[in-house]
């Protein structure tokens, strides 16, 4: 990570695809963030996907009418949100790059209040957006929602947890 990504002293953090890739345990064709911005580390963040015709899941989602399945869309918001939070444990140890923020990035706890307002297609650029709750216990509540342009496609919240935090499957 370069000196300019530091936000220790308040100023919001912005990650390329590379950068993203050393903080997430995703690759592609499941890394769904290709850029976050205004990063606030272990606060908020908006990240950018852009949605292309070369998506694979657009083979069978559906092959008359290409759509970003719903389910990828909280997916990414879910991404971006380990950025949010992969980015404060970086901070925590801005004197050494070896913090393995990919190894800690765990689960998605749940989904509530999800809703879709408006398809995703080849060509838009979905802008995310991800709120952290105050922590209770491992998990954390986080208040999502993406679209593109003006017109909001998905709001919500999610559970997220840190990976080995509690146990076999980080959700205690």
């Amino acid at each position: 990570m370069s000196d300019d990504l530091i936000g220790a002293d308040g100023r919001k953090l912005t990650f390329d695809a590379n950068q993203i890739r050393d903080l997430l345990p995703h690759r592609w064709p499941m890394l769904f963030v290709d850029r976050a911005y205004d990063v606030i580390p272990g606060k908020s963040g908006y990240g950018i996907k852009n949605v292309t015709v070369s998506e694979p899941y657009f083979a069978g989602h559906y092959p008359d009418q290409s759509i970003m399945p719903g389910v990828l869309i909280v997916e990414a918001m879910a991404q971006l949100t380990a950025v949010v939070y992969a980015s404060a444990w970086k901070e925590e140890v801005a004197d050494s790059d070896e913090v393995d923020t990919a190894g800690r990035v765990g689960y998605l706890g749940a989904i509530r209040q999800m809703k879709f307002n408006r398809l995703v297609v080849p060509g838009d650029q979905l802008i995310l957006k991800a709120e952290l709750g105050k922590a209770f216990g491992t998990l954390t509540p986080v208040t999502v929602q993406a679209s593109v342009g003006n017109e909001l496609v998905a709001k919500g919240s999610l559970t997220v947890t840190e990976r080995g935090s509690g146990g076999g499957n980080g959700l205690q």
